[in-house]
């Protein structure tokens, strides 16, 4: 399948529309990951919808000193890989024709939510994040959007705009693409050497760390509940031992467990990594409640985000898995 190269919105709006359009919005280089969201979407709008893949390098959205020049642009190979994918235009605007006065004087602002994690190492990220999405809806006109869940506060900040200033869209949030050895796929890893990206994975073995300590606590919570509640059965299960597990599990889940045993595992993962050559310098490590990207405390119950950004040489990175609590079941 050939994806048709349109320019500007204009060419966009013109097309004949049928069925519902999906819209994947990228900065290019695509890779794997971005050809699973493509391939969601194709799925979503059917047979007799349309798939539209913008690639603009939005640049509201790269502060003093990052990468906007170095940022890798590989259109026709983003066409190839698009239409292979499943879509049927990818729509890859110049800077004035998103912003054709220039830098906008009116912008979105994300708010608290936006000053937090990648908010705070990045200031004024999501601002240029958020018009840039903003536009590109009203440009693109789609009944779906879709966001990996790799950008976990990006996806966030996007399904809350969406919902607090009325967009008429619905965002789906697709998972992260992996290697076979776990790193998360980024446009960036093509900057990481060899020994840096060997350094790079203990981003997502920290994740993976803390997501095993979860398992084990959810576990050990479950078990808990099973403590005999009468003497006698007690005294029937202590023949056996059983009694005696429960109670340890009741111990490990109540006192060495929560959300500081899961950061802990993970931390551990990345001390590690900072003495490795070349070394991982850590931003941030942080257990997130996903509505508001605040820490989760003792006690906290249902969805969570165990996100992690690190530098690895003059590349950033970043990954989360997702976690759930009180469900006295593994993290989804």
């Amino acid at each position: 399948m050939t994806a048709t190269l349109l320019r500007t919105a204009a060419e966009l709006h013109a097309r004949p529309r049928t069925g519902r359009r999906a819209v994947v919005m990228t900065m290019g280089a695509l890779h794997e990951g971005h050809a699973t969201l493509i391939r969601t979407a194709r799925e979503i709008a059917g047979a007799g919808g349309e798939v539209v893949v913008t690639v603009f390098v939005n640049p509201l959205q790269f502060g003093a000193g990052e990468d906007l020049d170095r940022y890798p642009r590989t259109l026709d190979a983003d066409l190839g890989l698009a239409g292979r994918s499943g879509a049927d235009a990818v729509f890859a605007p110049a800077v004035d024709e998103v912003y054709p006065g220039g830098e906008p004087q009116v912008r979105i602002t994300a708010g608290p939510m936006g000053e937090r994690l990648e908010g705070a190492a990045r200031p004024g990220h999501f601002d240029g994040m958020l018009t840039v999405v903003a536009k590109l809806l009203h440009l693109t006109r789609p009944d779906v959007a879709l966001y990996g869940q790799k950008d976990a506060q990006q996806l966030a900040l996007i399904r809350r705009m969406v919902r607090d200033l009325n967009f008429g869209v619905d965002i789906v949030g697709v998972p992260t693409v992996r290697e076979e050895d776990g790193l998360a796929l980024s446009s960036r890893n093509r900057y990481l050497s060899p020994a840096e990206r060997h350094t790079a994975l203990a981003l997502s073995q920290a994740l993976f760390a803390g997501r095993d300590r979860h398992a084990a606590q959810e576990a050990l919570r479950a078990r808990a509940r099973e403590v005999p509640t009468s003497r006698a059965r007690a005294e029937a299960l202590s023949a056996i031992g059983e009694s005696r597990a429960a109670a340890d599990a009741h111990a490990v889940a109540t006192t060495a467990g929560g959300p500081a045993a899961i950061r802990a595992a993970a931390r551990l993962v990345l001390d590690e990594a900072a003495r490795l050559d070349p070394p991982l310098a850590l931003d941030y490590l942080a257990l997130v409640d996903p509505s508001d990207f605040a820490e989760i405390g003792d006690g906290f119950t249902g969805e969570a985000v165990l996100a992690v950004a690190a530098r690895v040489g003059g590349t950033r990175l970043i990954d989360n898995v997702p976690l759930t609590f009180g469900t006295f079941g593994a993290a989804s």
